[in-house]
C-alpha cells in the first residue's frame, strides 16, 4: 500500500506541474491582442471625437473640448497637416479622420500579427 501511495502522489504532482506551454501562450497572446485593438480603438474615439468637436464648432476654451484636443495632436502623428484645404472644419475633418482609420488599421493588423505569433485561433 505504501508504494501506491507514493505512486498516486507522484501522479497528481506531475499532473499538477504539467503546463501546455502552447495553449498559455495562445491565451496570453488573444489578451495582448485584444488590448492592442482596444488601443487603437480609443485613439482612433479619440481622433473622432475631436473632429465632432470641430465640425459642430464646440467651444475651444472648454476643458473637455481642449482635453480631448491636445490628446488628438498628439496622436495624429503626421497626419495633422497632410491636407491644407482652406477651411478649417474641412482640414480637421479629413486629416484627423485619415489618422483615425490609420489607428484602426494598425492596431488591427498588429492584433492579427500578435494572435498569430503567439498561437491563439
Amino acid at each position: 500500500m505504501g508504494e501506491h501511495a507514493e505512486s498516486s502522489e507522484e501522479t497528481r504532482v506531475s499532473r499538477r506541474a504539467a503546463v501546455d506551454w502552447r495553449q498559455t501562450g495562445g491565451k496570453v497572446a488573444s489578451v495582448v491582442a485584444s488590448i492592442v485593438r482596444w488601443v487603437g480603438l480609443v485613439f482612433a474615439a479619440v481622433l473622432v471625437v475631436h473632429v465632432i468637436f470641430t465640425v459642430g464648432s464646440a467651444n475651444p476654451d472648454n476643458g473637455i473640448v481642449s482635453f480631448v484636443k491636445s490628446w488628438a495632436d498628439s496622436l495624429a502623428l503626421g497626419f495633422g497637416d497632410m491636407f491644407t484645404p482652406s477651411d478649417g472644419k474641412l482640414r480637421v475633418l479629413v486629416n484627423y479622420g485619415i489618422a483615425a482609420i490609420f489607428w484602426m488599421v494598425v492596431s488591427g493588423i498588429l492584433a492579427k500579427v500578435i494572435r498569430r505569433v503567439g498561437g491563439a485561433s
